[in-house]
């Protein structure tokens, strides 16, 4: 059987790892930002060092494939996918999307090395702006169901910059990114390697979670309108105070998922006041929220919820208020039979493995509405993700990277 190579694809999640590092000890490599341009360089390098050949679409994904592969079979056939992405979160950890995108070279890498003659062509992949400083699983949402050109400008980022700015800045042709739906046929099937950002795999002793669905995300943007006095003069009573009705609304957030099922949650990372000054009652409270259910049904409700609870608060307070969610992406059952040649390969390994539930969002998601799509989980030291101190055991990167690359040689040759 074949194997990857431990120590390179450990070295190659070392070197990834340095760039945009935080005095802190986490990352900051948002979309498109010179921090991830220089990551995306990095990655370029490394497929030009392995005769690797890589391709830009209209959003930026990467999709890579090796011309000595292709020679030995169809490259006009579906191909396998698998990656993940190389962007983060605000001071983030090193091994959340890394660890599936340089995993995945890594396999293409030995398939390439080794002149493998396989049924499919296989391409591995690195998404655009997974975490959502745009929109929540950007690459792969452009890629399945697109983008027309009024929604990509209206989309902004985390630091309030419009997206088309900073990709055309980049060097992005927005008309292309309004243009990147995949034909018909284009992917066979697709796995992803990824950390379990959760604790359960760790506890439980367990090397490989066999990814049975995918939970469903949305989010947006709850404004709350009141207005501007002075801090001074304007007694408490005659206030129409937008910061304080946005303390109301977080403070509630527990509740209301609550209200919809135990495994229903809600996050606000972000909050900003305008016009932002400290002796000036806020006109307007910004309320960006994030929220998760594993059902359909489930996520419907708890956006329906949150904003009733809004409309509450903000009448509560005497205030107007805006509601600016995106398109929920809903949730994803993955495919039976990629779980099971997850299975067999991590039996044949002699590695543990266990069927698991995501509770965090991945492009996977996306990708499991046009082809059959699995994912491979490795444990999470302390279950710790999205902070400096997410962490995996080297021999658990190892284990992950090489069922990996066994599960792409099954699908390739089914």
């Amino acid at each position: 059987m074949t194997s990857i190579d431990a120590q390179r694809l450990k070295t190659d999640l070392i070197n990834l790892g340095n760039i945009g590092r935080r005095p802190s000890g986490g990352l900051g490599r948002t979309s498109f930002s010179a921090e991830d341009a220089a990551a995306r360089q990095w990655y370029f390098d490394r497929c030009a060092e392995a005769g690797l050949e890589v391709t830009v679409d209209g959003i930026g994904n990467l999709i890579v494939s090796s011309p000595v592969a292709d020679e030995l079979t169809d490259p006009t056939r579906p191909a396998v996918w698998s990656g993940s992405h190389i962007d983060t979160v605000p001071d983030g950890g090193a091994f959340d999307g890394a660890l599936g995108s340089i995993a995945a070279l890594e396999c293409l890498r030995r398939i390439h090395e080794e002149g493998m003659a396989l049924a499919r062509p296989v391409r591995c992949i690195v998404y655009a702006d997974e975490e959502g400083n745009y929109a929540h699983l950007f690459g792969s949402r452009a890629i399945t169901r697109g983008f027309p050109r009024s929604e990509l400008e209206a989309l902004t980022g985390r630091d309030g910059d419009r997206f088309v700015d900073t990709f055309t800045a980049a060097g992005g042709d927005v008309d292309r990114a309004a243009n990147t739906v995949l034909p018909e046929g284009t992917i066979d099937s697709s796995v992803e390697l990824h950390i379990e950002q959760g604790p359960t795999l760790e506890a439980r002793g367990i090397d490989i979670g066999v990814v049975t669905g995918i939970v469903a995300v949305g989010g947006g943007t709850i404004t709350l309108r009141g207005r501007s006095d002075h801090a001074g003069t304007t007694p408490m009573n005659a206030r129409k105070d937008a910061g304080v009705a946005a303390g109301a609304l977080l403070a509630s957030l527990p509740d209301v998922a609550a209200g919809i099922s135990e495994r229903a949650v809600i996050t606000s990372g972000i909050v900003t006041f305008a016009p932002g000054g400290a002796n000036v009652i806020p006109q307007a409270a910004h309320v960006t929220v994030d929220f998760r259910e594993p059902t359909a049904e489930g996520i419907a409700a708890l956006e329906s919820s949150l904003i009733a609870r809004a409309k509450e608060i903000a009448a509560e307070y005497g205030l107007d208020v805006d509601i600016d969610f995106e398109q929920s992406v809903p949730p994803a059952p993955l495919d039976e039979q990629v779980q099971s040649i997850i299975t067999a390969a991590a039996e044949e390994r002699g590695l543990s493995q266990v069927p698991i539930h995501s509770g965090a969002g991945h492009d996977s998601q996306n990708i499991a509405t046009v082809a059959p799509t699995g994912m491979i989980f490795v444990p999470s030291i302390g279950g710790r993700s999205h902070c400096p101190e997410e962490n995996t055991d080297w021999d658990d990167v190892a284990n992950g990277g090489q069922i990996l690359l066994d599960t792409i040689i099954g699908l390739a040759n089914r």
